[in-house]
């Protein structure tokens, strides 16, 4: 609740006869004539409701300029006040921290003209804090205040290289996949290796080899099935809402700090401020990032553009390898101020609300709750045939089949948005692993290792359903070859991850990765059991008895009807009726998913770290109007029914 929420409930009227306490800020500012006596008392009424400070709450409600502030924080400390550009004149002391530290305190140690060290903050809260960890000879030292993102800057101009290198290599080289990089020599050969007895046993024994494929390719299926069945019975078992509940509590509620990666996204970069606009937590509170790279020259004039809020601003992150979004997130992390950790992509349409339903459960949770997890869904559903599908996907996966996986108390693998993460942990973790294309899988299965639980939460996000066919198999290569990468890591050490996981969820790990990849590999194989069902010879025939090919065939076929009973049940709420009638197209989806997996498998030998870039924003330029600063329109996009919170 922020300070207009107050003044709808009528707060300056009731409150003009109580006594509310001042800040001394307050205090400060009221005689300057910066505020009014009733503002300073509605900030303070505020704080005691949110988790921050004065000047922000003030900043936020836009009721101080941050140049006011600088200056009656300066007064407070007897400190002089300085402009952005006088740092870039002042030359750096060497104080043996990790420049991670300065940056996260808003910090800095320069020397001035007169050859002494100072110690540059944007206030007293920063100031005090780091003076407790600075050397002896150097906590002594006098002040300056100066804007935050100023300091953030000047520190990140001179520790550019070592937050580059660290960003790339947070992780810990165990449970990060960048070791490949030292071993490629030998990943080539043993892949030729392999092919090659692969195509001499083709050549030699081609039905054997198609027998032993189509055994393996059902034996996954079935275990896929199994798994996708146990999980549908949990979810439809469990309460009907499969989100924990979110308890109620008086406690101030936590600053929130949202990443939002950006390459390349001058298409959407409007309806991106726009949307987040609309989020209903406390602005104070509130802690927007756009991360962008270096050279992305394009997305960062079209914000220039824009007038962001004092609550959303740019970091840029130093162009380096691999340009990946887990590096772009590893290297900003330390910019944030929150203690929450949020996670959303570029089209990304949050629930208003959403924010304040993860802190409170965030707050009523015990501390090995580490992660929430919402729900995805698309806001152009109805766009083509692939959004269709793609969304019935979704619906399935995010609405059914994870919520069931996390009653099981099986491991999760996370989507790459909607994500929160108590910021400790996920610094204990060492961040994401920046090689690893599918950052968000690999965090989920390094939290459960270490102990940690991911939960469900009932929000929803809304993102763009990628609807162009070959853009959907870059992006599902992707996200494929992410997954070959996420189990050969932690397959390094089965019997520790054995260990750490337990026997439930170590072979749930199996269960999933091994079917999901070999049935997207597998499908032609697969799909010859066709074959049978309209009468036509199948190539085992010659090999494999009738009754054992009839039986894999059925098999086959009744996982086909259970998979699109578990998609007709996932689309069968009011939401997404409209798409029961496109259920049974989906055996046609799947032959983009085998396209995608045989270039995710060619990618994850000879380019494992590429990242194959979604475009978004393709909707939108198809039904909104460009206006003439860049953006778009919102006014001329059609919404989908249901969708208007675009």
């Amino acid at each position: 609740m922020g300070i207009s929420e107050l003044r709808q409930g009528g707060f300056d009227r009731q409150r003009q006869s109580t006594r509310v306490p001042m800040h001394p800020l307050g205090r400060d500012l009221v005689r300057q004539g910066v505020i009014s006596g009733a503002d300073a008392t509605l900030a303070e009424l505020v704080q005691r409701r949110c988790d921050t400070s004065l000047d922000r709450i003030l900043m936020a409600e836009g009721l101080a300029r941050e140049d006011d502030l600088l200056t009656a924080h300066a007064r407070r400390i007897n400190a002089e006040r300085i402009e952005a550009d006088t740092l870039t004149d002042m030359t750096p002391v060497e104080t043996g921290l990790d420049p991670r530290v300065l940056l996260r305190h808003g910090a800095v140690i320069l020397r001035a003209e007169d050859g002494q060290p100072r110690i540059v903050s944007d206030g007293a809260e920063p100031l005090g804090a780091l003076r407790s960890v600075l050397p002896a000879d150097l906590a002594g030292a006098r002040s300056l205040v100066a804007p935050r993102a100023a300091i953030q800057g000047r520190i990140a101009e001179l520790q550019r290289d070592v937050l580059r290198d660290m960003a790339a290599a947070r992780t810990p080289e165990n449970e990060s996949c960048r070791t490949w990089e030292a071993h490629a020599n030998a990943r080539m050969g043993l892949t030729f290796a392999v092919l090659a007895v692969a195509c001499a046993l083709c050549l030699v024994f081609p039905l054997g080899v198609f027998g032993a494929l189509a055994l393996w390719a059902v034996l996954t299926l079935v275990v896929a099935a199994g798994l996708k069945i146990t999980a549908f019975i949990a979810a439809m078992t469990g309460p009907r809402k499969h989100d924990m509940p979110v308890a109620a509590t008086n406690a101030p509620l936590p600053r929130v700090s949202i990443l939002v990666p950006l390459f390349r996204e001058t298409e959407i970069a409007h309806a991106l401020v726009a949307r987040l606009s609309r989020l209903t937590y406390p602005k104070c509170l509130l802690d927007v990032i756009l991360v962008l790279e270096e050279e992305d020259r394009l997305t960062q004039e079209t914000l220039a553009t824009i007038d962001l809020p004092p609550w959303i601003r740019p970091v840029i992150v130093p162009d380096g390898q691999p340009r990946t979004k887990p590096r772009a997130m590893n290297y900003a992390l330390d910019f944030c101020q929150g203690e929450i950790i949020g996670i959303f992509d570029a089209e990304d349409a949050p629930d208003p609300d959403q924010i304040t339903q993860v802190a409170r459960r965030f707050q009523t949770a015990p501390h090995d709750l580490a992660c929430l997890q919402g729900v995805l869904d698309y806001y152009n559903p109805r766009q083509n045939w692939v959004a269709r599908c793609f969304t019935i996907e979704y619906a399935t996966w995010f609405r059914t089949i994870m919520p069931g996986m996390a009653r099981l108390g099986l491991a999760l693998p996370l989507g790459g948005t909607t994500l929160y993460i108590r910021r400790d942990v996920l610094e204990n973790l060492g961040g994401w692993d920046a090689h690893n294309v599918t950052e968000d899988a690999d965090l989920g299965f390094r939290l459960a290792r270490h102990g940690y639980r991911t939960e469900m939460i009932g929000t929803v996000t809304e993102e763009e359903a990628n609807c162009h066919p070959w853009a959907w198999v870059k992006q599902r290569s992707r996200w494929l070859k992410g997954y070959m990468t996420t189990y050969l890591v932690h397959m390094r050490a089965p019997r520790q991850l054995y260990a750490q996981l337990g026997a439930w969820r170590f072979w749930g790990f199996q269960a999933h990765f091994v079917s999901s990849v070999s049935q997207v590999l597998l499908a032609p194989v697969l799909w010859s059991f066709w074959l049978l069902l309209f009468g036509l010879p199948h190539p085992l025939e010659a090999v494999v008895a009738w009754p054992l090919l009839v039986l894999l065939g059925s098999l086959f076929l009744s996982v086909e009807v259970i998979n699109l009973s578990i998609y007709a049940q996932a689309v069968s709420g009011r939401r997404h009726r409209h798409l029961l009638g496109w259920v049974p197209t989906m055996h046609f989806y799947a032959p983009l998913a085998a396209v995608a997996a045989y270039k995710a498998l060619y990618e994850l030998i000879l380019k494992p770290f590429f990242w194959d870039k979604t475009v978004h924003g393709l909707s939108i330029a198809a039904r909104g109007r460009r206006r003439s600063d860049g953006g778009f329109d919102l006014a001329g996009i059609k919404l989908e029914p249901g969708h208007e919170g675009l």
